[in-house]
């Protein structure tokens, strides 16, 4: 369970206060992304943040699940660099994207990963902020205040598996 200093697992949160997340919150946890381990210290990430309404309304329609990204009071996209990276690059990335969430999480704020797919939408989400090749964006983060979410079923399945279903023990 990833937890944090608040205690409590970390959960996404699709649903943001109007509240202004403070410049020093956002960069703690941009430098928790950045000591993020890498294969090799390779660093293949680097690191987008948008506070613009417009944008995010934008982003938020590049994919299936991204609706949140046009609510978040910042948005942070995350670009790879596959040849830096290497085979290991998408995994690398996705720690960073853990190491910010967690970070926010420990400040009291929400995180939600959203991805840009196809890679027709990657490609537009990369342009929109000015990454060019060999950096892509396929992966944004929201950030902010949690707000209760509107009442309703979530499209989104919840609860976890019993670890019992997704562990196999070898050995003694």
């Amino acid at each position: 369970m990833s937890v944090g200093q608040r205690g409590g697992p970390l959960r996404a949160t699709r649903w943001f206060a109007d509240t202004p997340v403070p410049t020093g919150d956002i960069v703690r946890v941009l430098e928790a992304a950045r000591w993020t381990g890498s294969a090799r210290n390779r660093q293949p990430w680097r690191f987008v943040v948008v506070r613009d309404r417009g944008l995010q309304q934008r982003l938020s329609l590049l994919g299936g699940y991204a609706a949140h990204l046009a609510a978040a009071p910042v948005v942070v996209l995350l670009a790879v660099d596959h040849g830096t990276g290497g085979e290991d690059a998408e995994f690398d990335a996705g720690r960073a994207a853990q190491s910010l969430m967690l970070a926010a999480h420990d400040l009291g704020l929400g995180s939600c990963p959203a991805s840009f797919f196809p890679a027709s939408n990657a490609e537009r989400a990369g342009r929109m902020v000015g990454v060019e090749a060999p950096w892509q964006v396929r992966t944004a983060i929201s950030l902010g205040h949690p707000a209760p979410a509107p009442r309703g079923r979530s499209a989104i399945p919840s609860g976890r598996l019993p670890l019992d279903e997704l562990v196999r023990w070898i050995g003694p």
